[in-house]
Parts: structure tokens; C-alpha cells; sequence
């Protein structure tokens, strides 16, 4: 497999950010923090053993602990520095740090989508789930700053006669659940959540990328500096094509969640092909009365 992201560029970008702190940046991630409570609180369970593996933060690691159904929770962190001094494991990128059926629930949130092997990753998973164990998973989706990633497009065309990528390819929504399917996870269930924010200009949405550490870490990025003259044209294009009629831009964040079970004999099975005991014409051809 070609790699695509630089795994390595994207962790010093989540130093930098981690020791540059800029308060609401993390807007994103309180975001999927909140989701991941939701989504706990529906599953009518306890999990003994879970891992909240690269989350960046406590976040993922305090709603597990907040829902009082985890009895024992390990953070993994790519960084000791992402670590904050808490206790937990560093793990290689993309490397799951746990024996095959050792734990009962699995969280990762607004990582996958830095890993170059998401379906190598989502195997793993997999194989360190226990039995009807769980995996719920959040990663930035198709549709994530499509209107910079637009924007940069036609002005780098403009001015050069060409362009370089500069947004990461994110995964669709779709793409998502066959990933689960593909890891051999059972009751494969992906959706998304798009969320827009609003800044004055692009110059703004750019600054918090890099407070997020989320700024292009493509292998094949452009090597050539951006010049001034290139962002303010794609700026100027940015507001022409996205803005509010106050004036403000829009940028969308798309959220693709993720939530699988490792298989088990006491899941409910779908119906075998043919095994119905009417047909859907003769349901169709006579419709119950009311």
C-alpha cells in the first residue's frame, strides 16, 4: 500500500499544537467527546476492560469513566506528549498494543483518518475485542473542508497553472461501513454528522487547523511555500463562493462514526435468503385493511 500521510509530520504537528495551546480550538473533539456519551449511554451494558486508543486526549478516557459502565480503562497515545502525563501505553501509529481477546470496548476518536492502514488497524481491533466486545470510532469524512480545499484549488490554478493537494482525502461514509465489514466486525453500522463553523476569513480557519494540528501532512503536499499572494487570492475566492450574507465564511467538518461488534453465537443473525415465510409480492398484492 502507497502510503498517503506522513504520520510522522502529523504527530509534530500535535506537539506543537499541544505546547501552543489556544483556548477553543479543541472545538471538534468536546464535539465527539459529547457524541461518544450519547452513544455509550444507548448501549445497555458494562464493559470490564476498554482501551481508548489515540484520542490526542482525556477527553474519550473521562466520558468512559463518567458513564460509570467501564470498570478498567487504558489510554494509548502515537506520544508520550499527547500523554499529558497520564498514565498509559505509547504505541507505534497504527499498531493496536493488546493481546487478541483482551478487551470488551474499544474507542478512537478523530485519529483513523491520519492512519495510512485504516483497514490494518480496524483488524486488530478486531482481534484485541473480546467476544460481543465493542468498537466505536469517530474520523474526520468526505466532505471535510471542501469549500478550502475549493478555494485553494482555483487559486493555485490561477496563479500557476496547476495545483497540488493540500486536504486530506477523507473517507466516505459508505467507504466507512465496508471498512467494518472488511475487518470481520458483526452489526456494522456507519453515519455521519456534518458540522458547520463560521470565521471572519480563511486566514482565521487556518489558524485554528494549526492550534488542531490538523494542517496537511500529505506525503505528496506541495514542497513550494504558500505565498501571500496565493492565500489572499483564496481568500478572496473563499469569501466570493462560501460566505453568509453577514459576511462570514462557512467551513464543514464532517464526523464519520464508526460502531461494530467482535462476532459472537448470541448475536441476532440476519434471515438466510428465501427463508421468509411471505413473500413480499403477496404482502404488496394484498395490503392488510384497515
Amino acid at each position: 500500500m502507497q502510503p498517503l500521510i506522513d504520520t510522522e509530520l502529523w504527530l509534530a504537528r500535535k506537539r506543537r499544537a499541544l505546547a501552543r495551546p489556544v483556548e477553543g480550538a479543541d472545538f471538534l473533539m468536546r464535539r465527539a467527546a459529547e457524541d461518544l456519551a450519547d452513544r455509550l449511554d444507548a448501549v445497555e451494558r458494562r464493559f470490564g476492560k476498554a482501551a481508548a486508543l489515540f484520542c490526542q486526549t482525556s477527553a474519550a478516557a473521562d466520558v468512559l469513566a463518567g458513564s460509570g459502565k467501564v470498570d478498567e480503562i487504558v489510554r494509548v497515545e502515537m506520544d508520550e506528549a499527547l500523554l499529558a502525563g497520564g498514565p498509559g501505553p505509547v504505541a507505534p501509529p497504527e499498531t493496536v498494543p493488546f493481546e487478541d481477546g483482551s478487551l470488551d470496548l474499544v474507542v478512537s476518536l478523530l485519529s483513523l483518518h491520519a492512519m495510512n492502514d485504516i483497514p490494518g488497524v480496524l483488524a486488530q481491533i478486531r482481534r484485541a475485542l473480546k467476544p460481543d466486545g465493542l468498537f466505536l470510532g469517530a474520523l474526520t469524512g468526505a466532505g471535510t473542508l471542501a469549500e478550502l480545499r475549493e478555494s485553494m484549488l482555483v487559486a493555485e490554478t490561477e496563479l500557476y497553472g496547476g495545483a497540488s493537494p493540500r486536504v486530506l482525502p477523507f473517507t466516505d461514509v459508505r467507504d466507512a461501513g465496508a471498512l467494518l465489514q472488511r475487518a470481520g466486525l458483526a452489526l456494522p453500522v456507519a453515519d455521519v454528522e456534518t458540522v458547520a463553523v463560521r470565521y471572519d476569513t480563511l486566514f482565521d480557519l487556518a489558524a485554528d487547523l494549526r492550534a488542531m494540528g490538523e494542517t496537511s501532512a500529505l506525503i505528496d503536499r506541495s514542497r513550494r511555500p504558500g505565498s501571500r499572494r496565493l492565500f489572499a487570492r483564496a481568500a478572496e475566492i473563499y469569501a466570493e463562493r462560501f460566505s453568509d450574507p453577514d459576511g462570514r465564511i462557512r467551513a464543514s467538518f464532517s464526523i464519520v462514526w464508526m460502531s461494530g461488534w467482535a462476532p459472537d453465537a448470541s448475536q441476532q443473525k440476519p434471515l438466510k435468503p428465501g427463508s421468509a415465510k411471505v413473500s413480499l409480492k403477496a404482502v404488496l398484492e394484498n395490503p392488510p385493511k384497515s
